[in-house]
């Protein structure tokens, strides 16, 4: 985006709360905003802080961060982006050249201090909410990681049902088609990863869904009770799900802004080999390579960016 479409000054700070618990214990940081039209987490955050300063709700130990706004000025707009997006090349640079590389000058220091991260996101389209982990251990070139089983285990806490892995290979196949660097695709929980913590993103719901907000508070609360950090029963009872894992294989760009979807498609609709997808703008069928689910459609792409992922069933448990 250009600067100049956003009115008023730009924002110069970013609002951080944090509670430090008495008793020594993890070091969780909860994050929204992260994309500005995604204010599910800005209000499940806002809620916490309320019920954490009118002692409604006790940290016991551990330290607790909450950013309810990652990007001010997208926020403030009511656009996923303030000038590019956050959660792309989330990397501190010497001489930042926007306003999200100001934000990752300040950000990345924050993360890295702590240990564990919970992210809070919305999506375009209908579907149910859903969690993305990361990879399985490795010491790969890509994202070499050593924190699967806990990042598994909280995944499996949270009280959603679907699951995604393999974000960064798949998008990392669709940056290279473009002649681009893997770089691009991290974002927040990328860099807390390579950082030496972890974490996951929580996708609530649609953006406009009412629920999409208590999905995040629930979420957030069961994460606290999973860390030890509060004392167990401030969340909903929730049975344990039957869990669905599916891994992400590809990502399909939108090439003009002529290209359009078959059929609203919602995150996990299955798509059998052969089935048309979507139309370029010069008539080509853009047909599924197997049978599998389409993730994170969005008709609303800008030619250039990510326009669905496909994705295959996983072999991955979560209990």
């Amino acid at each position: 985006m250009n600067r100049d479409e956003f009115p008023g000054p730009a924002p110069t700070a970013l609002r951080v709360h944090q509670y430090l618990g008495l008793q020594p214990g993890p070091k969780l940081i909860v994050l929204g905003g992260v994309h500005g039209d995604e204010t599910c987490g800005t209000v499940a955050l806002g809620r916490l802080i309320e019920a954490l300063d009118a002692g409604r709700l006790q940290l016991r130990r551990g330290e607790l961060t909450l950013v309810p706004v990652c990007n001010p000025m997208a926020h403030r707009a009511g656009r996923r982006e303030g000038e590019r997006n956050l959660n792309r090349r989330l990397l501190p640079v010497a001489i930042p050249q926007d306003h999200e590389d100001r934000i990752a000058r300040v950000l990345c220091p924050l993360l890295a201090r702590h240990e564990v991260l919970l992210d809070l996101h919305s999506f375009h389209t209908d579907g149910e909410p859903f969690v993305m982990v990361g990879p399985r251990d490795n010491d790969g070139d890509l994202e070499p990681f050593r924190h699967e089983a806990a990042e598994t285990a909280l995944a499996a806490a949270l009280g959603v049902r679907q699951v995604v892995e393999g974000w960064l290979e798949a998008y990392a196949k669709g940056v290279a088609r473009r002649g681009g660097d893997a770089q691009y695709g991290i974002g927040t929980t990328e860099y807390m990863r390579s950082a030496g913590g972890w974490g996951l993103t929580l996708e609530c719901g649609r953006h406009d869904d009412p629920a999409a907000p208590e999905v995040a508070w629930q979420a957030t609360l069961r994460t606290l009770e999973h860390l030890g950090m509060i004392d167990i029963g401030a969340s909903a009872p929730c049975a344990r799900p039957d869990f669905e894992v599916v891994r992400l294989v590809d990502v399909i760009d939108r090439e003009a802004e002529g290209d359009r979807l078959a059929r609203d498609w919602a995150s996990f609709d299955a798509v059998r080999a052969g089935e048309v997808i979507g139309w370029r703008a010069d008539g080509r069928e853009v047909l599924a390579p197997a049978d599998g689910r389409v993730v994170f459609p969005n008709p609303r792409a800008r030619a250039g960016a990510e326009w669905f992922y496909l994705a295959e069933f996983s072999g991955r448990r979560l209990g």
